[in-house]
């Protein structure tokens, strides 16, 4: 890292994204409601422009292309990965058939929950890095696992089925009421007081935030070693992900290739990470303990470059394939229409 971030931007950053973060959130306990596609692409807009503003900020403070470029490069890859918690969220969401109107109250505890978690996860990496340089092996060696698990489909299944197996364990200690009650955690039912299943979303949703934590901070820090950017950019990859759901909706189903693309990114930065661990070398048993020179030098520009092809490359492919799909069941059906009623010509 060959720049420099003053602690008064730091400071005063985090502050201003907080406040935002909590005026975003008593917008929605002030008045819960079910956002208009025009409400939430405008929500949407605003975070991304958001985003981009703080990257030239960024770069007009350290005076650094390079800071600037590893924030980019590491929110998108956070925006990616925050798209693909979007998947286990809508499972979770129908499963315990939480009412659309309380959904956006839902979504921002599950942010929040996992702020919270990310950034304990940051601090963690952060001291393991500073302590052991040889860290970076395994940090690799699990994201080409990562890619590998989620280049098949039946990963979100699994996560819902752990999720379920959290919730069956909660059931057995805590009494929980048939029906919601609003968007509240505990109801009075018969005169006592007990948990509505609002308690069981907010434990699913937390438990699928810490999964995605674990998955994504190594990721990050594949890209940059600023805790300050690894934070800033989880937090806005996160910032517009409640506008995100409901603008995607039920396009979710048609982004078909989309953990093929995720996959790629997340393979990308294990083998980087692999490169790195062996330039900063301290192992007896790898180059006799010495850093070693052939393992090329991934700069943050190329990995920008590769991360934004990666999700172009699936997102294009995932519509054509789906409007591909779409005038195949039109073509059907206009025959089926055009066919006698005795199935024969």
């Amino acid at each position: 890292m060959t720049f420099e971030i003053p602690v008064w931007f730091e400071v005063g950053a985090l502050v201003v994204l907080t406040l935002i973060l909590v005026a975003d959130l008593l917008i929605i306990l002030r008045r819960p409601h079910i956002p208009s596609m025009k409400e939430a692409t405008l929500w949407v807009v605003f975070y991304v422009a958001l985003a981009l503003a703080f990257a030239v900020v960024l770069l007009w403070v350290t005076g650094s292309t390079d800071a600037m470029g590893q924030f980019v490069a590491g929110w998108l890859t956070e925006y990616s990965l925050s798209i693909d918690n979007l998947f286990v969220f809508v499972l979770i969401m129908a499963q315990f058939s939480v009412p659309r109107r309380y959904q956006q109250e839902v979504l921002m505890v599950g942010i929040i929950i996992a702020l919270i978690l990310r950034a304990i996860f940051i601090m963690l990496g952060a001291a393991l890095i500073e302590s052991f340089s040889w860290i970076f092996y395994l940090f690799g060696a699990f994201l080409v696992f990562t890619a590998w698990r989620q280049a098949f489909p039946s990963k979100h299944e699994d996560d819902a089925q752990a999720e379920a197996g959290i919730v069956r364990f909660t059931r057995r200690f805590v009494e929980i009421s048939d029906g919601y009650d609003g968007a509240k955690l505990r109801t009075v039912v018969a005169g006592k007081k007990i948990f509505t299943p609002m308690i069981l979303v907010f434990l699913a949703i937390g438990f699928t935030d810490l999964l995605f934590a674990i998955d994504s901070i190594p990721a990050i820090f594949g890209i940059t070693q600023s805790p300050f950017i690894v934070f800033t950019a989880n937090l806005f990859a996160l910032m517009g992900l409640r506008q995100l759901y409901f603008l995607l909706g039920g396009l979710l189903d048609r982004l078909k290739y989309l953990h093929y693309g995720i996959a790629f990114i997340l393979a990308f930065i294990g083998v980087k990470l692999v490169f790195h661990a062996l330039h900063v070398n301290e192992l007896p048993f790898i180059n006799n303990g010495e850093p070693v020179d052939w393992a090329p030098e991934i700069s943050t520009w190329m990995s920008l470059v590769v991360i934004i092809a990666a999700m172009a490359v699936a997102t294009i492919a995932s519509v054509v394939s789906s409007r591909r799909e779409q005038k195949a069941l039109g073509t059907d059906a206009a025959s089926a229409t055009d066919r006698p009623p005795d199935g024969r010509w």
